[in-house]
């Protein structure tokens, strides 16, 4: 299968275009699942792989690919369809996501496709949150499941979620402290409410990108938007409205270009920073790294950023 990082440059038309590109795969002859192309490196054919003694029971071994040891994941064994071997008619989707590397092994690899994200919705409601979804689509008439990859990397790598001591509001407040968090990932929003738990910040959630607008502009109805909250912090991949074009609609409102928005993403990369400054984000910040989203809040809200702090294209 050719590289699926051969169509950067249609990536980068795609984005910031509420538009998304899913690799599609199989685990199994059944049901199909996907992910974000911007997550892949790469997808190879399972290489022998290297066992780890005492290991996760989910890990399949490492491989060595780019002069890099890779972690494989069994993607069927994390989902509860069963253990896979790492046998050489079986696919490795390489991934960079979270300032991490990992190869998740599943059965087939389908194709790459391209669609709205007004055409993936949040998951079907009442089926609980210990399952692995993060959006559902329908293409060519089947349901396509779109995983919460970073959950399945939080189980199994896991993250840091507490705030080094020393870190926490000052009373030197200029803004209000109160936020608005808009993410798809219930992963990542317990990790952003942990952090503001930690460091005194109160906050309101939506879980996509559409609901944070809505929401934000019925706030802006009741008076000055900034009197309300003092940012917004977003993901980027997110159903039915992604945070590039959540940002752009906000920054071309009247009633709301005044809201400082920080893209919270485990997406990595100089192009993920030229389009947050494209849109008129005003900082972009990794994921699960607590004490860089805390500094950040911290900064604004007590109006001790300096000049280089604000504007994406500034870093």
């Amino acid at each position: 299968m050719p590289s699926v990082m051969d169509g950067v440059d249609r990536l980068t038309r795609i984005a910031g275009r509420n538009r998304l590109e899913l690799l599609l795969f199989r685990l199994s002859n059944h049901q199909i699942f996907g992910i974000n192309v911007f997550k892949v490196r790469e997808v190879l054919k399972c290489p022998p792989l290297r066992s780890v003694p005492h290991s996760h029971a989910h890990v399949r071994g490492v491989m060595h690919a780019r002069g890099q040891t890779i972690t494989i994941i069994d993607l069927a064994a994390v989902l509860g369809h069963g253990e896979s071997e790492g046998t050489p008619d079986r696919f490795v989707i390489v991934t960079e996501y979270s300032g991490k590397v990992q190869g998740y092994l599943v059965g087939h690899v389908e194709r790459i496709v391209n669609l709205r994200w007004d055409e993936v919705k949040p998951p079907p409601a009442g089926i609980g949150n210990s399952n692995y979804l993060t959006a559902v689509s329908t293409i060519d008439g089947q349901l396509v499941e779109i995983l919460d990859v970073e959950k399945v990397l939080a189980e199994i790598v896991g993250y840091r979620v507490d705030v080094t001591s020393g870190h926490a509001v000052g009373e030197q407040i200029t803004l209000p402290h109160h936020v608005f968090i808009a993410d798809d990932s219930s992963v990542a929003r317990k990790q952003i409410m942990r952090v503001m738990d930690q460091i005194g910040i109160t906050y309101d959630v939506a879980e996509n990108g559409r609901e944070a607008f809505e929401r934000l502009q019925a706030a802006a109805a009741d008076g000055a938007i900034t009197s309300r909250y003092s940012m917004l912090i977003s993901d980027i991949e997110m159903p039915e409205m992604d945070g590039y074009t959540l940002t752009k609609m906000l920054k071309a409102d009247p009633a709301l270009k005044d809201l400082y928005v920080c893209l919270h993403t485990s997406l990595s990369g100089n192009f993920n920073q030229s389009m947050a400054a494209s849109v008129g984000a005003d900082r972009l910040v990794p994921k699960f790294v607590p004490d860089d989203l805390a500094e950040m809040v911290i900064s604004h809200v007590s109006g001790s950023h300096k000049a280089s702090d604000v504007g994406v294209a500034a870093q």
